[in-house]
């Protein structure tokens, strides 16, 4: 599943193929991708010029004019690309957006998990699945004790808290296990027991980790592209996921791989040991 740096990647990507080009008419093959109507989706949006795209998490906002925002969830699959015809480029094709220049944005969806959603301009952060997430780490929200307190409140994993998207948003499977390795925290560690230095570390990782991310177009794993149909290279700078059964980098212990909440976990055992005793907070 695309990740922060992934989504933020194919936003970029599609913001300089498409930006300012008006809708002429929406065609829609598989009406599931919808949220709600799909004619009035279709009506609503014709004759609509694309002001912008901005991202919120995982989620692309397509801002109109008159006030009207597509939220886009790219689930497991999803993808973008823009082509010089209206027809669908191969059957995975499920809504295609036709332009008045002639030129065609294509929504591409193997597994058709994805999901559109168009709603006034401003109530995106009303809407389920968004108005839960947390702060964005790449803004002035995200703070070092507010991310603390918040970690305190939480006695899973903290791997699973990470994953919710509610202390911090856009971290996924991938991302998690990188932060978690190179701030030396089990993934098995409680998050109540995350100290505050501890804290401190994961935080700044965080960020660290995922602007690295953005810079090298994101992780390809399996199928991921961004708009213009070119892979993300950051997958050659993972240091702990996919690694299983190697050396860690740091301490030559060998990587592990478990099942955490059902999700694949990689770790190094001697670098990012679980205390016998939980720690008591500062």
């Amino acid at each position: 599943m695309p990740e922060l740096p992934e989504v933020e990647t194919v936003r970029r990507s599609l913001l300089g193929l498409i930006q300012n080009k008006t809708i002429k008419d929406i065609h829609v093959y598989y009406a599931k991708i919808i949220v709600g109507d799909p004619e009035g989706f279709v009506t609503a949006l014709q004759g609509r010029k694309l002001l912008t795209i901005d991202r919120r998490g995982k989620y692309l906002l397509f801002r109109f004019d008159h006030d009207l925002t597509m939220i886009s969830h790219l689930r497991m699959e999803g993808k973008y690309f823009v082509r010089q015809v209206t027809e669908p480029e191969n059957k995975h094709v499920h809504v295609v957006f036709e332009f008045t220049d002639g030129s065609a944005l294509q929504y591409q969806d193997v597994r058709k998990f994805g999901r559109m959603q168009l709603v006034q301009t401003g109530t995106e952060a009303q809407v389920s699945g968004i108005k839960a997430l947390g702060p964005e780490p790449f803004s002035s929200d995200f703070k070092v004790d507010s991310f603390y307190t918040a970690l305190r409140h939480h006695h899973k994993a903290i791997k699973q808290v990470l994953l919710d998207q509610h202390v911090v948003t856009g971290l996924g499977n991938i991302y998690v296990d990188e932060v978690l390795w190179l701030s030396q925290i089990s993934p098995l560690l409680p998050a109540n027991a995350i100290t505050r230095a501890q804290a401190e570390v994961l935080h700044d990782n965080i960020i660290q980790e995922l602007k690295m991310a953005v810079d090298h177009g994101g992780t390809t794993i399996r199928s991921y592209v961004d708009a213009n149909g070119n892979t993300g290279q950051f997958q050659f700078d993972l240091h702990v996921y996919g690694r299983q059964g190697q050396s860690c980098e740091r301490c030559g212990t060998t990587i592990e791989k478990i099942k955490l909440g059902g999700r694949g976990t990689h770790f190094c055992p001697q670098c990012q040991p679980l205390p016998i005793e939980v720690p008591d907070h500062e």
